[in-house]
């Protein structure tokens, strides 16, 4: 299995003044600029922490999933969620021959927990021998920061703090503090029996 981000989070959906204004950084500086460069710097590391933990998608965004085997012949589970859409399936052969599978012949489960793509008559479209399929899927809560839930933002910006504040000590080995632990929990998905069920 390959997750691969199709599109970066844009720049203009991050919310550098915001999180400058938290920081309680002043401005009219000649040097806002670059100081913004690394306020974005530490926003986006924040959030890919603040992903990886969840396996939520915080800003909406376009993926690609690529597997060699469905985990299971009716369902297959998506790693990040909410997923908003499902743009295309594709069967690649051994050869590298590529088919765009039907949009009739599958569905998108919606959850916030477990998303998943699941086959109309109760089976995915079976991949080639030696082959793999492609996924092309919009995950994310909204393509604006006002859209995240309150918890979740605020974890970015006490996480993206942390990595202002501890620019200058290298940042090597320290956990993530307590109180973002705290706030992301009720949104990390608990995995039993691989992702099947």
């Amino acid at each position: 299995m390959r997750l691969i981000e199709q599109e970066p989070v844009p720049a203009g959906a991050l919310p550098v003044v915001a999180f400058r204004d938290h920081l309680r950084l002043g401005s009219g500086f000649a040097d806002v600029a670059a100081e913004d460069a690394a306020l974005e710097a530490y926003l986006r590391a924040a959030l890919a922490a603040i992903e990886g933990r969840t396996a939520k998608a915080l800003l909406a965004r376009r993926f690609l999933l690529e597997l060699e085997c469905w985990r299971g012949t009716g369902a297959q589970p998506l790693p990040v969620a909410p997923v908003v859409s499902v743009e295309a399936m594709r069967l690649l052969d051994r050869a590298g021959g590529l088919s765009v599978v039907d949009p009739a012949r599958y569905r998108l489960i919606r959850d916030l927990g477990r998303p998943r793509i699941a086959g109309v008559g109760g089976v995915l479209p079976p991949i080639p021998l030696g082959g793999a399929v492609e996924i092309v899927f919009t995950a994310g809560f909204g393509p604006g920061w006002a859209e995240l839930p309150a918890d979740l933002a605020q974890a970015v910006f006490l996480l993206a703090a942390q990595y202002y504040e501890s620019r200058h000590e290298g940042g090597g080995g320290q956990a993530m503090p307590f109180g973002v632990l705290a706030l992301i929990e009720r949104w990390r998905t608990v995995r039993v029996l691989g992702g099947q069920g």
